[in-house]
């Protein structure tokens, strides 16, 4: 009898909780058994391996194997854990030292012929063993991934080159941390946008203070165009956040954007997505596009197409930033702090306040049309800006004096780093009696609010996001207190108040 214990990780959402594997090899007829909630990828590991371990010249023991995945009430799923098995039986085989596995998390699908597959969320499982001190052996292909967050990554083609590292005949040379350096990218620039200075303002602000923002206004006027300069303005993710970001990618078992690493995420869902779509479901369940925006921009073009119930769900992780997701199949909770952009036409022509062109919707087409958009939702979202068609001249007149997205990113920077500093969170997230303080408002922008709040019939909400607004407005002008001006800016910005 002979018993070997290694080391992996499961993986729920981005997290990555860990799983012992016990090999136990007894007497009695042949048999191969995996216990511990393993579902059927798992199971199927036992075909795999024992292909893997003959292909490989390794002998496969003619005995009783019993292989239990700890803690026993955990689903386990994939075949991620295909390695640590074969390994596990080598072990218990003593084909190498037990002692060899102290402090090493193996992870990796095996082939028939002994070669190592990449497996899914990679990344999240390389954070954890990071956190641990642990080293991690993984497939080739998720080299790359798991030495964004893990020193000492052990990277190998096949069971056989992992054995002999194991037995201490060839050695694997570790990878360390990879070193990446960040590529400002300025593609869209937003100097390219003409005319439109109130519209790029709005957009100033809701980049410095991470507000959401509704832009109206007819068709071909540049709605679409500023939304995708959003993420030129806003300041690269930390390393934290960019690994936060790039796990979610690695959960759904996609590449990690290297080349693009800190920028921010920018997605833009067609208007027919379903509701699981937007903030995922299925088996898994897998993560939607409010996570894959995570850290960076969700752009939903004409907002009132959009399904109402895939609308509405968005309301909770506007507020929590997080998204749980409960299916028969089992649960799990990903990041989703996003920054809503919407554009949306006036009316269902697109015409309505166009003085180039005529409406010709009724006004009860008009309040059905804006009616797809719930009132909960639109209280939400702190700017909403007209973005009316420029003349003629505008289009015409040179770009040569328009600031760049580099330059206006270097004012946003300066603010985020004030919110930094004073509340360690953007402005659009500061609440309750923190929001009075960080404000320190007089009586005149307290009366102005006061007067507007009454006279729009603005709820508790609102209230908040016009200070929070007017806050980023201060924090722009590089202003300790809010003043008048702030706080009327801030009302001039959500033009949907001032309408019956």
């Amino acid at each position: 009898m002979s018993l070997a214990i290694l080391n992996c990780r499961a993986q729920y959402g981005t997290s990555a909780p860990p799983v012992t594997i016990e090999v136990f090899l007894s007497g009695g007829l042949p048999a191969f058994t995996i216990v511990g909630m393993a579902e059927t990828a798992v199971r199927e590991s036992k075909d795999r391996v024992r292909g893997a371990l003959l292909s490989s010249g390794f002998e496969f023991p003619q005995q009783r194997i019993t292989v239990s995945l700890a803690p026993a009430e955990m689903k386990k799923s994939g075949g991620r854990y295909d390695l640590a098995i074969a390994l596990g039986i080598l072990a218990a085989k003593k084909q190498f030292p037990k002692e060899a596995l102290d402090g090493v998390e193996v992870y990796g699908e095996l082939s028939l012929n002994g070669e190592l597959r990449s497996v899914p969320a990679i990344l999240p499982a390389a954070l954890s063993a990071a956190t641990a001190g642990r080293k991690i052996i993984v497939p080739r292909d998720n080299e790359a991934e798991a030495s964004l967050a893990c020193a000492n990554v052990y990277p190998a083609n096949s069971l056989t080159e992992v054995a002999s590292h194991l037995a201490g005949r060839e050695a694997i040379e570790p990878v360390d941390n990879l070193q990446l350096i960040s590529v400002d990218s300025t593609s869209n620039d937003i100097k390219d946008v003409r005319g439109q200075q109130h519209a790029k303002r709005a957009l100033e602000i809701a980049a410095a203070g991470g507000h959401n923002l509704l832009l109206i206004g007819p068709p071909g006027t540049g709605k679409s165009m500023l939304a995708r300069r959003l993420p030129g303005i806003l300041p690269l993710m930390t390393h934290l956040e960019a690994l936060q970001t790039a796990s979610i990618d690695s959960v759904l078992g996609m590449s990690v954007a290297i080349d693009a690493w800190r920028q921010r995420p920018f997605r833009s869902p067609h208007h027919t997505a379903s509701a699981a779509a937007l903030v995922g479901g299925g088996r898994g369940p897998r993560p939607g596009e409010i996570s894959r925006a995570h850290n960076g921009v969700l752009f939903l073009d004409e907002l009132p197409e959009f399904n109402r119930r895939a609308l509405e769900v968005l309301r909770e992780p506007l507020e929590t930033g997080s998204i749980s997701i409960a299916r028969a199949e089992g649960q799990a909770e990903y990041p989703a702090k996003f920054q809503l952009i919407a554009a949306m036409n006036p009316c269902p022509c697109g015409y309505l306040g166009d003085k180039f062109a005529d409406c010709r919707c009724s006004a009860d087409r008009v309040a059905a049309y804006r009616r797809k958009i719930s009132g909960p939702l639109l209280d939400r979202i702190d700017l909403h800006v007209e973005v009316l068609r420029p003349s003629t001249r505008e289009l015409r007149a040179s770009n040569c004096d328009a600031e760049s997205s580099a330059s206006v990113r270097d004012r946003v920077a300066a603010a985020w780093q004030l919110q930094m500093q004073r509340s360690g969170i953007s402005n659009a997230r500061v609440d309750g009696v923190e929001l009075d303080e960080i404000c320190d408002a007089d009586d005149a922008c307290w009366s102005l609010l006061e007067n507007a709040a009454e006279r729009f019939n603005l709820s508790a909400r609102s209230h908040q996001r016009v200070l929070r607004v007017a806050r980023t407005i201060a924090d722009l002008g590089n202003q300790k207190k809010i003043a008048p001006p702030h706080v009327a800016e801030a009302l001039l910005l959500r033009c949907l108040d001032r309408q019956p």
